[in-house]
């Protein structure tokens, strides 16, 4: 899909290039300087507005400004924290609280991104719904309409999720405005659920939009679920559910597939292989999986270099006797580690989800240097001091503190490794946004705050057997267990922060799960200045400062 930008911007530069061949216009002056909707009218034009949207919410995810900006959807939650001198930049103010306040860059950046969104899609929709198009009939125009509308609603349930009231915008800008003021939740939620119910009768059916990665009915039932449970509506959270599992388009993968079919490895797994995450590859339950390719391969295939690998895997490369391979996942850096509930308390032994598969437990030097051959094969031991001695007679230490981040258990999901770039900056890898497994946890979360615990159960149970879990009952049911299930189901791959922000769990999870825990090298799993207030993050300083003829208020605390 992403090669389509390309070739609307290669148009664009032909055309350019006869007119200037043609003509002296362009010695005329155009005035740039001012607001102003695109005017698009025609098939051309829409796509090409469309695939923009996808483009700047793909560049969301994937930008390399700062490697750690995706770290914060994920530390200071229950899950991670940051390994001395790993994560830093952006990411500092989430796994050191005390460091947070109202001038945090991540905080601005992800406003700045996500409103820049919403404007770009007030074009699409004010367009859709009034410009003078030809060749284009009102189903078609309603489909790009609700397409937008889709990202729009997405972009506002972040903000509201995250910030809390925020400045609502229904229209694209036409000229600087600095008087914003602060929307009520309840009327941004409202134009959120709007927006969505127009996606779910208006986008194309799964299986029927032009590209596979588009936005379909599927993906607006599923954000919907999300919504209505945040403001309180589990009643229409489990019907949009409903809409998903029964419609008879998705299953989940209980047995071997793709790339790997015939290699050691289980069905968990195999989803998350490259080459096996969307639905065309044999991926039963994605339901939105944003594509990504190496742009050495496919022009465009990526709008930046993703860095969730570096992240995710450990930094295993740093230490005498090994480099980055494919079995490993590639070259990590270890920004974040799991913590000890995730690593030592959250799985049963059996469970699928917990697989040397899927948690990477156990590393092997594979250095194929002379130096390295008698130690070739061995495992590095995790949590104790070891040391080999080479051909050489020279040594390697292993010291309990290279397991804070060298020798890391690290998540499997994120894995990726191209042989025509061992050191691997950017991680061209698809990227799993939605599937039915979470369709099943969304729907057993609504059935819980309705009091049906054994429809919530059964829920939770599908997904268990899968895993080859013990199967729980409905005395087993409460909050706390459907967002350990999330954690077991979705590690690395949902957004923690805004799963424990939307269910009014951050701060007690955290302190509870990752705390302020002196180890044993003196390493601190840590959460550390983590108050109440930081439930929300700050509105950021900069758009306070620049609103100069109206009150953007500050969030309590900041």
């Amino acid at each position: 899909m992403m090669k389509l930008i390309y070739k609307y911007i290669l148009t664009v530069l032909v055309g350019c290039t006869l007119l200037f061949s043609c003509s002296d216009s362009f010695l005329e002056e155009i005035v740039l300087d001012r607001y102003a909707p695109e005017s698009l009218n025609d098939r051309l034009g829409f796509d090409a507005a469309a695939i923009g949207l996808y483009h700047h919410f793909h560049w969301m995810s994937t930008t390399d400004q700062d490697q750690t900006l995706i770290g914060i959807w994920h530390l200071g939650t229950d899950i991670l924290w940051a390994p001395s001198g790993r994560s830093n930049g952006d990411a500092r103010p989430y796994f050191d609280y005390a460091q947070m306040n109202s001038m945090d860059p991540a905080a601005r950046k992800v406003w700045t991104a996500l409103y820049r969104l919403i404007n770009n899609a007030n074009i699409l929709i004010q367009n859709a719904e009034g410009g003078q198009t030809t060749g284009m009939n009102q189903a078609e125009l309603d489909a790009f309409n609700a397409e937008a509308r889709f990202f729009r609603a997405y972009a506002y349930n972040m903000l509201v999720t995250l910030y809390g009231d925020v400045p609502l915008l229904t229209e694209a800008l036409t000229a600087p405005k600095t008087d914003f003021v602060r929307t009520p939740s309840a009327e941004v939620n409202a134009v959120i659920v709007e927006d969505l119910l127009f996606g779910v009768q208006s986008l194309p059916s799964p299986g029927n939009a032009s590209f596979e990665s588009r936005v379909n009915k599927a993906m607006a039932h599923q954000l919907l679920a999300e919504v209505y449970l945040r403001i309180g509506q589990p009643v229409e959270a489990e019907a949009q559910a409903d809409a998903i599992i029964n419609s008879g388009r998705y299953s989940l993968v209980t047995g071997r597939y793709g790339v790997n079919a015939n290699q050691p490895g289980d069905p968990f797994s195999d989803m998350f292989l490259e080459g096996n995450l969307r639905r065309s590859q044999g991926n039963t339950e994605a339901i939105w999986v944003m594509e990504a390719e190496n742009p050495s391969d496919v022009t465009g295939g990526s709008s930046s270099n993703p860095q969730q690998r570096r992240l995710w895997v450990s930094g295993y490369y740093d230490i005498p006797g090994m480099e980055p391979t494919d079995s490993l996942g590639g070259r990590g850096i270890a920004r974040v580690r799991l913590n000890n509930w995730v690593l030592y308390d959250l799985y049963e032994e059996q469970d699928m989800r917990n697989s040397k598969y899927n948690i990477k437990r156990q590393l092997y030097f594979n250095h194929p240097g002379s130096n390295y051959n008698n130690i070739r094969g061995q495992a590095v031991p995790y949590g104790q001091n070891s040391e080999f001695t080479l051909v050489n007679g020279n040594t390697i230490r292993i010291f309990q503190a290279d397991t804070i981040w060298r020798m890391t258990p690290y998540s499997t999901k994120w894995g990726h490794y191209d042989d025509r770039d061992p050191f691997g900056f950017g991680q061209w890898k698809d990227h799993m946004r939605m599937r039915l497994a979470e369709t099943y946890l969304l729907r057993a979360e609504a059935r819980f705050l309705q009091g049906d615990l054994g429809g919530a159960a059964a829920d939770i149970n599908m997904l268990r057997a899968r895993a080859n879990a013990s199967p729980v009952s409905a005395a087993d049911i409460n909050l706390d267990f459907i967002l350990d299930e999330r954690a077991r189901e979705l590690l690395a791959e949902e957004n923690r922060r805004m799963t424990l922000v939307r269910t009014g769990t951050l701060v007690d999870r955290a302190r509870r799960l990752t705390g302020t825990v002196p180890l044993a090298n003196g390493e601190i799993e840590t959460t550390n200045g983590l108050q109440d207030f930081h439930m929300k993050m700050p509105i950021p300083q900069f758009e306070i400062d620049l609103n100069r003829d109206g009150e953007l208020t500050q969030n309590p605390g900041y």
